[in-house]
């Protein structure tokens, strides 16, 4: 895989990737503004599948789980401008506008499509991206209009946006049996129900009478082996969306498990 990355800061950077594919679980610590640019997204959520192509422009909240699929498309790389909305800038934002009794909802992604406000936005960003010494405070008021633009498209984005609360402890085995099947270390597993990483395994261990790492790899394989059998999918297409990262150790744990490799099921 050929990634490539400019920054004009920490917070607004142009990605690109070159090769056929390119797959990661993520969960973002700060909202993610995107603009798509070429190429095609996946994204893979617990309730919603998300497919995104050129021009189209999304927000993924914070502290969300999702499985991300990027592809190049018609000869052209996966590239797009992301701008970090951070909580830290977004509280010296919301410092002086009153917002009360903002409502907890579910943080979903947000889609924009190809609105002409956030595209004029995030388009005027391309030229910085070949300059140097970028000076700080023009980055910060290209995120400032973002956020001000999203709040004048979106009476909602309040909601998110100014909600800075963190995870509290939370029911382990419901929060588990929505989202085995994102590949992320322990540790955010933990974060997200409230726990730090001893506590996350004592509980679990509690609730599961086995280790983290068997149970979703059992809960994984025993997900692949319905949808391969009931879809007739491909078996590098649940590989990735079960929440493994390669189709050999995917096919060599499904025939420790099963007994057959997920071809001779298909068969």
């Amino acid at each position: 895989m050929e990634f490539k990355a400019k920054y004009i800061t920490d917070d607004i950077k142009l990605s690109s990737y070159e090769d056929s594919f390119f797959k990661s679980d993520i969960m973002f610590d700060h909202h993610m503004l995107v603009w798509f640019i070429s190429g095609e997204t996946k994204i893979i959520q617990t309730d919603a599948t998300y497919y995104f192509k050129t021009g189209d422009i999304f927000l993924i909240p914070r502290n969300q789980l999702a499985t991300i699929i990027n592809y190049p498309k018609h000869g052209q790389p996966h590239k797009t401008v992301v701008m970090h909305l951070s909580t830290v800038r977004l509280r010296d934002f919301y410092a002086n506008i009153d917002i009360r009794n903002i409502p907890t909802i579910s943080p979903k992604i947000l889609v924009y499509n190809n609105h002409p406000l956030l595209q004029s936005c995030m388009s005027s960003l391309i030229p910085y991206f070949e300059m140097t010494d970028i000076p700080a405070e023009i980055a910060s008021l290209k995120i400032t209009e973002a956020i001000s633009i999203l709040r004048s498209i979106d009476k909602k984005i309040d909601y998110i946006l100014a909600n800075f609360e963190e995870p509290g402890k939370i029911d382990i085995i419901g929060f588990m049996e929505k989202n085995f099947l994102f590949n992320l270390p322990i540790e955010k597993f933990g974060y997200l129900t409230g726990r730090s990483l001893t506590t996350f395994k004592r509980d679990f261990k509690k609730a599961f009478n086995t280790t983290p790492q068997r149970w979703l790899t059992k809960k994984r394989l025993e997900l692949a082996h319905y949808r391969l059998s009931q879809n007739k999918s491909k078996p590098i297409d649940i590989c990735y969306e079960v929440g493994f990262e390669n189709l050999s150790h995917f096919s060599f744990a499904f025939k420790k498990q099963f007994g057959y490799s997920p071809t001779q099921l298909l068969k």
